[in-house]
């Protein structure tokens, strides 16, 4: 008997440690405490999920909202297309070949002035009579003096004669015969002088009228009868030489590079819808300093309607390009030069700067700042700002 109630004591205390007041065991509280905290643990994710659902639920429908409320716009993809090199410029007309003409004599009282601003001259045609009476008798006396000096030398050679014909009867030394002979030969040396002053005085008088150094169109006169005029009066006449005219049009230097001699041109005088077809033969070698712009001139033909100092606008092929070519709309400009607004991230509105160059019947062409795979808004930019959210919608139809 006492053996047994030994062993049961010895076995009832150990699993009597391992209860709780409330009747649990350790290892029941402890499995309690861990469903408690998944319990929590869930529940926490629960809860987290279910506001972070509602968090990403509001900003979307605020960006939905803000989506509804940001205007619709027009946007466009140009692409790029080939742009036909052709330069509009601007410029004044002018005689391709001017000549001034003036007095180049001793001058004198002009007589008359048998041309006008206008007329049609051919090479050599006198365009101002110089009074000459003076003139005329100082060749008068030059041409007697011809025959003056022509009289001693004939004299002079007879009497050489004579004197050789005596000299072997012993008569004439032989001193006397060089004598004889300087003195002929001296007289036809005066001969020679006053032919010569005789041709220099008809140079003189035939200097004295004014005459056309080329056939031409007259385009200025500015003398009339009973002027008198010199060497110092200046342009009296301006001629354009067979009637050929020019324009001496402006080009920027962009454009200058684009242009070579012998490509054709229209020109466009002001006060007529009238076209004139002309060709570049000069394009200039130096760029102005201060407007960055070169000359190009244009030959013309003649025509009544091409007045030289008329202003006149040009059409200058310029060869063939490619570029993106915009609508005039889309265009901006400030004071840092032209812009477009393109469709960037999220739909915001991004001004990027451009260079244009000429104008199609397309469009404008843009030279540097775009690439054409850009959505660029077409119209109504003036209303947008920098980083505005906008709505785009595509354009039905754009520009290639």
């Amino acid at each position: 008997m006492n053996y047994d109630n030994r062993i049961r004591s010895e076995t009832a205390e150990p699993l009597a440690g391992n209860i709780g007041p409330d009747g649990e065991t350790r290892e029941g509280r402890s499995r309690k405490w861990l469903w408690i905290g998944l319990a929590v643990l869930l529940l926490a994710a629960i809860v987290g999920g279910y506001f972070a659902f509602k968090g990403e639920d509001a900003d979307a429908l605020a960006a939905g909202e803000r989506s509804e409320q940001a205007p619709s716009v027009t946007v466009i993809s140009p692409g790029s297309g080939t742009v036909e090199g052709v330069i509009t410029a601007t410029g004044t007309l002018a005689a391709r070949r001017s000549m001034p003409i003036g007095a180049n004599g001793e001058g004198g009282r002009v007589v008359s002035v048998p041309v006008d601003a206008g007329d049609w001259v051919r090479e050599g045609q006198v365009l101002a009579v110089i009074d000459r009476s003076v003139q005329s008798q100082q060749a008068e006396a030059a041409r007697a003096q011809i025959n003056v000096a022509q009289a001693d030398a004939d004299l002079a050679q007879s009497n050489l004669e004579r004197a050789q014909q005596l000299i072997d009867r012993g008569f004439i030394s032989k001193a006397e015969i060089d004598r004889l002979t300087a003195t002929r030969d001296a007289a036809r040396a005066r001969v020679s002088v006053a032919r010569a002053q005789l041709g220099e005085l008809q140079a003189r008088n035939a200097r004295l009228n004014i005459v056309a150094p080329a056939a031409g169109l007259v385009l200025e006169r500015n003398v009339e009868p009973g002027q008198t005029v010199s060497a110092g009066s200046g342009v009296l006449f301006t001629i354009a030489r067979g009637g050929e005219m020019e324009l001496l049009a402006e080009v920027g230097e962009t454009e200058l590079a684009r242009i070579s001699a012998g490509v054709p041109a229209e020109v466009t005088p002001v006060g007529t819808d009238k076209r004139f077809t002309g060709q570049v033969w000069q394009i200039a070698p130096v760029i102005n300093e201060q407007d960055r712009q070169g000359r190009v001139r244009i030959a013309l033909p003649y025509a009544p309607e091409l007045r030289p100092g008329g202003f006149a606008t040009a059409s200058i092929g310029g060869g063939s390009f490619t570029a993106p070519i915009l609508p005039e709309s889309a265009i901006l400009s400030d004071d840092e030069g032209s812009f477009v607004y393109i469709v960037g991230e999220n739909n915001t509105a991004e001004r990027r700067d451009i260079e244009t160059g000429i104008v199609t019947s397309q469009g404008v062409s843009v030279v540097s700042g775009l690439d054409g795979s850009e959505r660029i808004v077409e119209r109504a930019g003036g209303f947008l700002t920098a980083g505005e959210t906008i709505r785009p919608v595509l354009a039905e139809s754009s520009a290639d």
